[in-house]
């Protein structure tokens, strides 16, 4: 009996031992790749250079020929000087502090519940940031900076179109500056950057709260704070000085839209194919969407409504590009336009305000629709297993959650916008005197002019 409880003993023995290699093999594994690094990706890597790149292209030329075709010949080159200040002060607010609040780990790191709010400054002036540091896409971590450098470009600049032709250089330098701290920043952590509307479960592929609910609901309060244009008579839209700036700036935002959407995935991948093909088909079947409707109420096909019409497409399909097949980009481009119309040709000469180039009309409600649509068209098709999907599917949850986080995007810009309204027209002054504005601001403002 003491024999076999011996075997028996040393069998149990060997047993353990075994099963202790497997444990201790599979803990060292898990913890192996706790701590494994990302390795450099350089297709994820070539083509986020490229993204960056692409999204230059919607501020200069993109937002300078679209706006400044539409001004008048006297107002051209104020919209493209705005549009260069922004490109330069901003690039450098990035840098200095706009990357570490919307994607510094600060706050999370020292467990400090500021963190739902900013994300800290342990990366001001890219502290710590070195070209060996990547993103767990395995790219640089600079070029991330610089990508995201160029959604805060972008956004303050599609604000002009609505106080165009009547705002100081000097008071409009000093609002941008501070709306982009207090307003951009803040919302790009909320969403992108582990705020609490990301917490919440806010779906926003590339931009359709942080970008264009912020630039287009600023947009409209700045119109309203800062009154009509004198000659502005609703309904009688002033025509533009140059349809063909207006059509090439289209085209620039169109091509530059691709790196802005294919890119926000951060990799070389089949989401950035999605984003590709979704952001296409929706810009399309909006473009001719308004240019029908312009052709049955207004007789006449218009170029410009072609044009406004892709940009709302453009603008709805950004927070859906990484969540909504081919359906719902045909869906929503069609919904889009036929909203955006109905606002900048009914609402609007309704109401009597002057955004003078749509900027809150197409901007601020084709963000609105995009963003409530997500929630409606977001499919695990595109997700995968696991992922969100939209109320379409069954998910009524992530329909409210994209209202709600709409609804806060509203409060918030308007709030914000409002407030510095006020501080800047104060300190400095914000509408040009009433003889600047009936003769031009490039003249006055900048001692030039653009056709000599």
């Amino acid at each position: 009996m003491g024999k076999y409880a011996h075997i028996l003993i040393g069998k149990r023995l060997a047993m353990a031992a075994v099963m202790a290699g497997l444990f201790s093999a599979r803990a060292w594994a898990d913890a192996t790749a706790v701590v494994a690094q990302p390795v450099l990706d350089t297709g994820n890597t070539a083509w986020m250079v490229v993204a960056t790149a692409l999204v230059l292209l919607m501020s200069i030329p993109g937002i300078a020929l679209f706006y400044g075709g539409l001004v008048r010949q006297k107002n051209v080159l104020s919209i493209i000087m705005q549009t260069m200040l922004i490109v330069g002060v901003i690039s450098i607010l990035w840098i200095a502090v706009g990357y570490t609040w919307a994607f510094g780990t600060g706050f999370k790191e020292s467990g400090s519940p500021l963190f739902a709010v900013i994300g800290g400054f342990d990366k001001a002036f890219l502290s710590g940031i070195t070209p060996s540091t990547l993103t767990p896409t395995g790219i640089p971590e600079l070029v991330f900076v610089m990508f995201q450098c160029m959604f805060a470009l972008i956004t303050p600049a599609l604000i002009l179109g609505a106080f165009a032709e009547r705002i100081k250089f000097k008071g409009y330098m000093v609002f941008i500056v501070l709306w982009t701290v207090l307003a951009y920043f803040p919302m790009a952590h909320w969403v992108w950057g582990g705020g609490f509307l990301q917490e919440m479960g806010a779906i926003d592929f590339a931009g359709g709260t942080v970008v264009h609910i912020n630039a287009g609901i600023s947009a409209l309060v700045m119109a309203l704070m800062i009154g009509k244009r004198d000659d502005y008579k609703a309904g009688h839209p002033i025509t533009p000085h140059n349809i063909t700036f207006v059509f090439l700036g289209t085209s620039f935002l169109w091509l530059g839209w691709f790196g802005f959407n294919a890119g926000s995935g951060l990799a070389a991948d089949g989401i950035a194919a999605n984003a590709l093909m979704v952001t296409h088909v929706a810009t399309a079947t909006a473009a001719v969407t308004w240019m029908t409707i312009d052709w049955i109420f207004n007789k006449k096909p218009t170029t410009v409504g072609a044009c406004t019409g892709a940009v709302a497409g453009l603008v709805a399909i950004t927070p859906a590009a990484g969540s909504t097949g081919l359906l719902g980009a045909f869906c929503i481009g069609l919904a889009t336009s036929v909203i955006c119309f109905f606002m900048v040709a009914v609402v609007k000469p309704r109401f009597k305000y002057d955004d003078a180039l749509d900027a809150f009309g197409v901007h601020g409600i084709g963000g609105v629709v995009g963003s409530i649509l997500t929630g409606v068209f977001a499919t695990r098709f595109v997700t995968g297993d696991g992922g969100v999907q939209g109320a379409l599917y069954g998910d009524w949850h992530q329909l409210w959650v994209q209202v709600v986080a709409t609804l806060i995007s509203v409060a918030f810009s308007a709030v914000v916008t409002f407030v510095l309204y006020k501080v800047v027209d104060r300190l400095v002054g914000i509408r040009v005197d009433k003889r600047v504005e009936e003769e031009g601001l490039d003249i006055y403002e900048h001692g030039e002019s653009a056709y000599n």
